[in-house]
């Protein structure tokens, strides 16, 4: 049964009283469920491991983290679970010096099909009868939620979107967060809180403009239209499209490997820059790379990628 934003025209919830609180208001667990389980420490996780978490499988291996929206049977529907919890991956992640890069994609046939309606309608319940503590309340939620996908764009290391089937409404918050996206030829994207009676508000207003242009993000914002893969791969909102499931996935891992392979202080250094830029103008980030490059070309990174180089050897970069 469909779950996520894209179905809502299934559901029976009222919109009309929260029509302002809906899509990205996170509640609190209900009673008797189980509290999301926290991160593991860097020490405690090793090749092959799995972390247990309610809304993600999460493993480590040859130094590329697989983060995996794990709820197939709801077309992995973003839940209470789901903001939580990828608060503390990215935190983990970040915290990692044995993760040099982070595949994100979405267990099942879809990547994610946006905000699960379950959220929606237990939303619609706590609005009381004052507008200004009402407005409030919904504005401290909406900033938590911002600062789930505000991890994953503020991670050190390179994060890639692997998207097959529906990308939706919050989907494509998520996605406009990560450095790179790769689709399947059959995906599709929707911004589709504008069917809602809404505006985005968790940062594809804000990313996606960079990405795609702003005349049109502006065209997919006012229309909700979907786009497919295809289309996607034309406007610049994905990199390459795959054939299948599977030859994205593997091409997407073989991208990561290469990723980190490479000097990880090189790595992280680039994406800082390139954050930087997004607000500063050139002269201010010529000036940044100037006084970060005065350290870390001092980093023994230089030293043994110029001997791989000369020996025509493959570097072997420390963690």
């Amino acid at each position: 049964m469909c779950e996520g934003v894209g179905c809502f025209t299934s559901s029976r919830i009222d919109f009309h009283s929260a029509v302002v609180i809906v899509v990205r208001l996170r509640t609190v667990l209900p009673a008797g469920a189980v509290e999301p389980v926290q991160a593991l420490s860097a020490s405690a996780v090793e090749d092959d491991s799995v972390t247990d978490y309610q809304a993600f499988r999460v493993e480590l291996k040859n130094k590329i983290a697989h983060v995996a929206i794990n709820r197939p049977d709801k077309v992995n529907a973003m839940n209470a679970a789901f903001w939580s919890e990828i608060v503390d991956i990215f935190q983990w992640v970040d915290d990692t010096d044995d993760i040099r890069v982070v595949v994100l994609s979405g267990e099942g046939k879809h990547f994610s099909a946006g905000i699960d309606l379950q959220l929606l309608a237990q939303a619609a319940t706590q609005m009381g009868s004052d507008v200004g503590r009402n407005a409030e309340r919904l504005r401290r939620q909406i900033l938590k939620l911002q600062s789930s996908f505000n991890a994953v764009d503020n991670c050190r290391k390179p994060v890639i979107a692997a998207i097959q089937g529906y990308c939706i409404g919050g989907a494509i918050d998520l996605i406009a967060a990560c450095d790179m996206r790769y689709s399947t030829l059959d995906a599709q994207f929707s911004i589709k809180e504008i069917d809602m009676g809404m505006a985005a508000d968790v940062g594809t207003l804000q990313r996606l403009p960079r990405i795609i242009g702003d005349g049109m993000m502006r065209e997919l914002a006012y229309t909700g239209r979907n786009v497919d893969g295809q289309e996607a791969k034309a406007i610049g909102l994905v990199n390459q499209t795959y054939t299948d499931q599977p030859s994205l996935m593997a091409g997407v891992f073989a991208l990561a490997a290469d990723i980190a392979a490479k000097s990880p202080v090189a790595i992280r250094g680039t994406k800082e820059m390139i954050r930087y830029m997004r607000d500063h103008r050139v002269d201010d980030g010529l000036e940044y790379i100037a006084t970060w490059n005065a350290a870390m070309l001092q980093s023994a990174d230089l030293k043994v990628a110029m001997a791989a180089h000369m020996s025509k050897q493959k570097p072997d970069f420390a963690d």
